[in-house]
């Protein structure tokens, strides 16, 4: 029996021993295998539209001409999604207390594509051609340009010396730069026959490999990309443009195989692009807004210069409809005049939603009531809520006129539709003041700094963009003081205030945010559509796009052996 007990003692002291190690020798958990970017692949995309001059000077007609450019030069600074600068050829900016000094330090690694360095001297060569009568630059900023003192301080320093202080001025610092040792030997009225606009050198993340030419016609471009490029080399090595004429004719190519991309998506081949089971549709907000501009100067319409009846206005525009319907989808429901998703929009400002009947009920508290004798249009005091919107002539607004004029009909309020052409309606009505109510687009391309003051400041009322002619004298020292603050969180805190005002006031109908977009096959990998303040900027984060993969672990966690 003690024999015995012994072999249980031994088989039971083994069991366990054997337990311990077990326990103690689990298996590391398996790491997946998940692809990792790779340099190497050609990236094709049917570009809409045609070469024209790859001249970041002569480009601002021309979006094709731009898209290319984004990628072939590059600027002292750029702005993200959010309009927040961020570095580009300028590796560091400084700003005196006062708001009048801008210190700028270029990269010591930029340089051009034929290696030469950049340098302060590109920078003031190339503003002095944007100054020039060559430039397709708005003449505005030219004249601002001109008040500028510009200081070379050494080879890679440059100093910008402002008559006074203005906030947005980093907006005027995203032009792209030319090297000046390939262009001040060409005069200025010889620059846009310059050989170099169909091959360009610039500093970018792609250089300019060679044209596609068919028949004689340019059809197409290739870009390689940039070894000594200063920031994140991009991932994909080649990039191809071809050019078609419309959006339709670029998917096409597509659905053949000839490209992987489509530069733009428009509204006529929006549901069959969606309808490509590998072709990925990325939409950005476009800096663009679409209002009833109300003239809240005009004796005739003295009604609208009420808060209530303007609220009523609002309110009972169903704009969501709008967008689902007319634009199939391709905007955003504005809330003010600032954009959504940018550092100044203010997330908290009331959200004004579709209400007839809060609508009507507004325009009774006011006093204005449908005729005992009959009618379909309020009145008071004999004044009816009747009044004319100009809107452009085009297919699109007139259907949008048609359906706000529909939406007010309902809270008996007579909208009078007259179209004309858009430069009629803002030479001869808008800038004159002589309009009640205006349906109207506002393009605010390369402007990432949100600043309202030229639309919504009292002082530009009276010969400047102000349209509607509020006179807010709350409103307008937000803007004011907005505009020469040095200090972001106190800039923050006067546009949250302004915006509040705006909401509270409705100086103008806000009706929603275009967007923009394009399309890229399923291969191309690593693809973010961030808001957009030009279509250009859908190639902001193309450094990260790839096409070629190579095998990697995914770190986790493992037990200890």
């Amino acid at each position: 029996m003690k024999r015995l007990r012994w072999q249980i003692l031994v088989v039971l002291v083994t069991l366990i021993v054997v337990a311990v190690l077990l326990l103690s020798q689990q298996p590391a958990i398996q790491q997946p295998i998940v692809p990792q970017p790779a340099s190497g692949g050609v990236y094709t995309e049917a570009m809409v539209g045609a070469l024209s001059r790859l001249n970041p000077l002569l480009d601002l007609n021309n979006a094709a001409d731009r898209e290319v450019d984004r990628l072939l030069f590059g600027s002292l600074i750029r702005f993200d999604g959010r309009g927040i600068p961020q570095p580009d050829l300028a590796q560091s900016w400084g700003i005196s207390v006062d708001g009048t000094l801008y210190n700028v330090s270029i990269r010591p690694e930029a340089v051009w594509h034929d290696g030469e360095p950049v340098t302060s001297d590109d920078v003031i060569f190339t503003l002095d051609l944007l100054m020039g009568s060559a430039s397709a630059f708005p003449e505005d900023i030219k004249e601002m340009w001109k008040t500028i003192e510009i200081e070379r301080l050494n080879d890679k320093t440059i100093k910008f010396i402002l008559p006074e202080p203005f906030a947005p001025f980093l907006d005027y610092l995203t032009f792209s730069l030319l090297p000046k040792h390939l262009l001040e030997s060409t005069p200025a009225e010889q620059l846009q026959d310059a050989e170099f606009n169909i091959r360009p050198v610039g500093s970018g993340p792609y250089k300019f490999d060679h044209l596609l030419v068919e028949n004689g016609q340019i059809t197409g471009i290739v870009l390689t990309a940039f070894e000594d490029y200063y920031a994140q080399a991009p991932f994909i090595q080649q990039v191809v443009f071809r050019y078609y004429p419309t959006s339709r004719e670029a998917l096409t190519a597509y659905q053949q195989g000839e490209v992987l991309g489509v530069s733009q998506i428009t509204p006529d081949v929006l549901n069959e692009a969606l309808g490509e089971p590998n072709l990925s549709v990325h939409t950005g907000r476009l800096p663009e807004m679409s209002l009833v501009l109300l003239n809240l100067n005009n004796p005739e319409t003295a009604f609208l210069q009420e808060t209530e009846v303007r609220r009523a206005l609002m309110i009972g525009l169903n704009r969501q409809r709008l967008v689902d319907t007319l634009l199939q989808g391709q905007a955003i429901v504005a809330d003010g005049p600032l954009f959504p998703d940018t550092w100044a929009y203010f997330e908290e400002i009331e959200h004004l939603t579709y209400d007839p009947e809060a609508a009507t009920e507004l325009l009774k508290a006011a006093g204005y009531t449908i005729p005992a004798a009959g009618g379909e249009v309020r009145e008071k005091e004999g004044a009816a809520l009747s009044f004319t919107l100009l809107h452009p002539d085009d297919e699109l607004h007139t259907a949008i006129a048609q359906a706000i004029q529909s939406d007010w009909a309902k809270l008996g309020v007579r909208a009078n539709l007259q179209a004309v052409p858009y430069d009629q309606l803002f030479f001869d009505h808008l800038m004159t003041r002589q309009y009640q109510a205006a349906l109207v687009d506002l393009n605010l391309t390369r402007s990432p700094d949100p600043d309202p003051y030229p639309f919504w400041h009292q002082a530009e009322a009276t010969g400047g963009q102000n349209y509607s002619q509020w006179n807010d004298q709350t409103a307008s020292e937000f803007l004011e003081q907005a505009r020469v603050e040095v200090d972001p969180a106190a800039r923050l805190r006067l546009y949250h205030n302004f915006q509040v005002v705006f909401a509270k006031e409705l100086p103008s109908l806000p009706l929603y945010y275009p967007v923009y977009s394009f399309g890229v096959d399923s291969q191309v990998q690593g693809v973010q559509m961030p808001p957009l303040f030009e279509p250009a900027d859908r190639f902001a984060t193309i450094n990260t796009w790839f096409l070629v993969t190579r095998r990697g672990v995914e770190p986790t966690a493992t037990a200890n052996p």
